[in-house]
């Protein structure tokens, strides 16, 4: 990778959302829990929910990833609340089809993974990317279980 590749990759927007994560920490008495590896790179994304009528009412989230992971944990983190099983997938299935098919970034509250499309050409960084999101997918399915 030269350094006009990181330079785009890693761009000011990326890593000040890395730099500010929402809902770090643990939560007390979540419905659900989920943890995510990404075995390229060891990043893990931990996350807690609570639901309360079909949507997160509580959210928390533990980030050990790369900028990039941590600038989609970021994203996520400000669009979570409030939002159903079914908005999730389809923003965790936006967001792969961004990376691996050239696809439209998600549409709002998840709007700003448009942040990472030049991740697209870098398919090894996509599992980070995708850590934050498929973990509270599956949070919020074994909290509705």
């Amino acid at each position: 990778m030269s350094d006009r590749d990181l330079l785009s990759l890693y761009s000011g927007r990326i890593l000040a959302l890395a730099a500010d994560i929402p809902h770090l920490g643990h939560l007390d008495a979540p419905q659900g829990i989920a943890k995510k590896r990404s075995p390229l790179c060891g990043s893990t994304v931990s996350v807690a929910v609570r639901m309360e009528g079909g949507k997160v009412s509580a959210f928390a989230q533990e980030v050990r990833a790369c900028a990039l992971g941590q600038a989609a944990a970021a994203v996520l983190g400000h669009g979570v609340m409030g939002r159903t099983l079914a908005e999730l997938e389809a923003a965790r299935l936006a967001l792969l089809a961004m990376l691996k098919d050239d696809g439209p970034a998600p549409s709002a509250p998840f709007a700003e993974f448009e942040v990472l499309i030049p991740a697209r050409a870098y398919k090894n960084r996509h599992a980070s990317i995708l850590l934050a999101i498929e973990a509270t997918c599956e949070a919020v399915t074994l909290a509705q279980a």
